[in-house]
C-alpha cells in the first residue's frame, strides 16, 4: 500500500494583482500551491516542450515542474534548488487527489525566471513569462506567501495556542549546525547601497549597526520568540565589539527554520531592489512587514540601536 495521502484542511486562492493561485494547509499544517496554479500564473498555460520536457526529466528519475522546464533555466534551477524542494505533494482536496508544491518554492522560482532574463538567455516568448515573475515577486515584497496562504485559507484564525512553542522547536536546531552562507551577498549590496556605505564584498568587518539592522530586518521578523531564543542561544562574546561565537543562523533548524529565513531574505531583498533611498525602503519595509501589534514603530533610529 502506498503512503496515505494528506487532506486539504483549510483552502483558498492566492491572489496577487490579477493572478490567481489555489492554495491549502495541509492537515499536518504544510502550505502548498497547485502546481497547475503556479504553472498558469507563470506561464499561462504549458507549452508542449515544456511538457514533454518534465516528462523527460520524470522519466529520468529527476521531476521536474513544467514551470521551470525550459532547458534556458537549468543553471540558474540548479544553483537555486535542492532536489528535494521539486518533489511534487500529492494531496486530497474532498475526492479529487492535486499536485502542488512546498508554498516557500515560489519566490526561488520568480528569482530563477529574473536571474535569466538578467542574464539576457530568454528567448522573445519568455519575457512574458519573466514579466508575471516579476508581478509576482512584488507582490510577495509586500506580503509573505506563508502569511498570504494563512490569509486565504483562513488558517490563521485557527492556529493552535500552543503554536509558538512548536515553532520554536521546528525553527532552532539543538546543535549548531556547521558554517554555511546563509546571507547572500546581494542583501549586503543593497543595504550598504541604502544606507549610502561603501560596499567590498571582500571586507568581513561591517559597521556595528549592520548586525543591530539584520536582527530589525530579519530576525525580528521570523515567528515570535525565535530572535529572543536565538539571543539566549548565542549570547555575545565580546561587548565591546558586540561579536557572538557564531552566527544565528546556524541555530536555525535546516529543515524549517533556515528555509523560511531565505524565503524572507529574498522578499527583503526585493523590497530593498525597488527602493531609490534608505527613508523610501523604510516605508516599503513597514507596509511588507507590519508589527505584530498593530502599532506602527517609527525604525531604524540610530540612537536607539
Amino acid at each position: 500500500m502506498g503512503e496515505q495521502l494528506r487532506k486539504a484542511a483549510y483552502k483558498g486562492d492566492v491572489v496577487i494583482g490579477n493572478i490567481r493561485i489555489p492554495c491549502a494547509v495541509l492537515d499536518n499544517g504544510k502550505r502548498v500551491l497547485s502546481e497547475t496554479g503556479i504553472t498558469h500564473a507563470i506561464l499561462g498555460t504549458a507549452s508542449g516542450a515544456s511538457r514533454r520536457l518534465k516528462k523527460e526529466h520524470q522519466e529520468a528519475g529527476a521531476p521536474l515542474p513544467v514551470f521551470i522546464a525550459p532547458k534556458n533555466l537549468k543553471p540558474f534551477v540548479d544553483k537555486a534548488l535542492d532536489v528535494g524542494s521539486l518533489d511534487p505533494i500529492l494531496y486530497l482536496d474532498g475526492k479529487r487527489t492535486v499536485s502542488g508544491y512546498d508554498a516557500s518554492i515560489l519566490p526561488t522560482v520568480c528569482d530563477i525566471w529574473l536571474n535569466a532574463r538578467e542574464a539576457n538567455i530568454l528567448q522573445k516568448q519568455q519575457l512574458d513569462k519573466a514579466l508575471k515573475a516579476e508581478i509576482l515577486m512584488r507582490g510577495l515584497a509586500h506580503t509573505g506567501i506563508i502569511a498570504l496562504i494563512d490569509e486565504a485559507t483562513g488558517y490563521q484564525e485557527v492556529r493552535e495556542k500552543d503554536a509558538l512553542q512548536k515553532l520554536l522547536a521546528i525553527y532552532l536546531t539543538d546543535e549548531r549546525l556547521k558554517w554555511a552562507k546563509m546571507f547572500p551577498d546581494e542583501y549586503y549590496r543593497q543595504l550598504f547601497r541604502l544606507r549610502k556605505w561603501n560596499y567590498d564584498p571582500l571586507d568581513t568587518h561591517r559597521p556595528r549597526l549592520v548586525g543591530k539592522l539584520t536582527n530589525q530586518l530579519v530576525y525580528e521578523k521570523l515567528p515570535p520568540g525565535v530572535l529572543d531564543e536565538l539571543k539566549k542561544l548565542n549570547p555575545v562574546k565580546n561587548k565591546q565589539s558586540g561579536r557572538r561565537e557564531a552566527t544565528h543562523h546556524q541555530h536555525l533548524s535546516t529543515d524549517i527554520g533556515q528555509k523560511d529565513l531565505r524565503d524572507h531574505l529574498m522578499q527583503l531583498i526585493a523590497i530593498m531592489r525597488i527602493s531609490s533611498s534608505w527613508e523610501i525602503f523604510k516605508k516599503n519595509f513597514q507596509k511588507a512587514f507590519p508589527p505584530s501589534s498593530g502599532i506602527q514603530e517609527e525604525l531604524f533610529e540610530e540612537e536607539d540601536l
